[in-house]
């Protein structure tokens, strides 16, 4: 990986660690912690496709 590769993900990394713990913390429920992650799936997966597409 070159140094324009790390420093992204390093950065991706930082945030997830910092809005992990209250995204679990509001998501206490295992119903409304599934339903949330479904739904961030799917916007993920609709940008990812989008994305590809443009940039195709």
């Amino acid at each position: 990986m070159e140094l324009d590769q790390i420093i992204p993900a390093l950065f991706l990394i930082a945030v997830l660690i910092l809005v992990l713990p209250s995204f679990l913390r509001s998501n206490s429920n295992p119903k409304q912690l599934i339903k949330n992650l479904f739904g961030w799936s799917i916007i993920v997966v609709s940008v990812i496709i989008i994305s590809y597409l443009i940039l195709k």
